[in-house]
């Protein structure tokens, strides 16, 4: 695999090592679905009180495991999901895993094909406000993935089937938020839900794009979104005349370590192949509905 192309010695310096200032994080999400089979790949960079280290979370539909590792030699791009973690390598094109812990090892190779990426950037004018808590990146809404790798001796083996990518980087995850993907036959969705901080004041912010039959429906706080209601695992977002909901069905959320202060010290709970169900309407009617049993939903709103 050509794990870092157009790419000299000079360049990976400078994308993949720069850091924001401070304590921050900066970390990737590789979704990988099969008909049966749901794997999540989590690389990430921090830095907390002039430390860096770095880490791979991996996420079964059963089983989660985080695996630290130093920050020396380690590298993420913020541009284009690429790194390299010691001898494990992601990038657009594929990931290759020599991963090897006390309780996880990890073998293997996926190759990725073209990606769907969104028209414009999912943060629209918010992408240019400094400070943010947290900067969202949506890669690919869907792409092909081929390859296998091998888990604890459990094979995943994906055989052009499909995959998801995105990216996180800032300082910390919301306080209040709600985030869920799902890859349906027609297309794919992602929803991202939460309290903004922004100086002294916070406001309830949404970005979602909905990518079904060849067609890129964007719902965001900067297109004039709002938040209906997030209650029990469900909510409900309208835009003109369009409303958008989507709710959790089942809940068997695996813990997750997520970034507070540029530390990954915090414990969420994603369901990362998980029964949802998501519809659209238009002036009361229903243009679409999916659901699935491998959704990926993270609600951490308490109660």
């Amino acid at each position: 695999m050509d794990r870092f192309p157009h790419m000299g010695r000079k360049a990976i310096l400078f994308h993949l090592g720069g850091q924001p200032m401070g304590n921050s994080f900066r970390g990737w999400y590789f979704k990988c679905q099969s008909p049966t089979q749901t794997l999540a790949l989590i690389p990430a960079i921090h830095t907390c009180r002039g430390r860096r280290t770095s880490s791979i979370q991996i996420v079964t539909e059963h089983e989660h495991w985080n695996i630290p590792l130093p920050g020396e030699g380690c590298l993420v791009r913020w541009d284009r999901p690429q790194a390299k973690l010691g001898q494990n390598y992601f990038s657009p094109q594929g990931v290759e895993l020599h991963l090897h812990s006390q309780h996880c090892h990890v073998e293997g190779q996926l190759r990725f094909g073209q990606p769907a990426s969104l028209p414009g950037d999912i943060m629209g004018p918010f992408r240019f406000v400094p400070f943010l808590e947290c900067r969202h990146r949506v890669f690919s809404m869907r792409h092909p993935v081929t390859g296998q790798l091998c888990v604890n001796g459990k094979a995943y083996h994906f055989n052009h089937d499909l995959g998801y990518i995105e990216g996180d980087q800032g300082r910390s995850f919301p306080r209040r938020y709600l985030w869920t993907q799902c890859l349906f036959p027609e297309g794919s969705l992602m929803l991202s839900a939460a309290d903004i901080p922004l100086g002294p004041i916070a406001f309830p912010g949404v970005i979602a794009a909905l990518s079904i039959f060849g067609k890129v429906i964007i719902l965001a706080t900067y297109c004039g979104a709002r938040i209906l209601s997030v209650k029990s695992g469900k909510i409900s977002v309208k835009q003109n005349d369009l409303l958008l909901t989507a709710e959790l069905l089942s809940d068997q959320g695996r813990p997750l370590h997520a970034p507070q202060g540029g530390e990954m010290c915090r414990t969420i709970r994603e369901n990362v192949s998980c029964r949802a169900r998501y519809r659209l309407f238009q002036d009361g009617q229903l243009l679409w509905a999916g659901e699935s049993c491998q959704a990926s939903f993270e609600y951490e709103y308490p109660c």
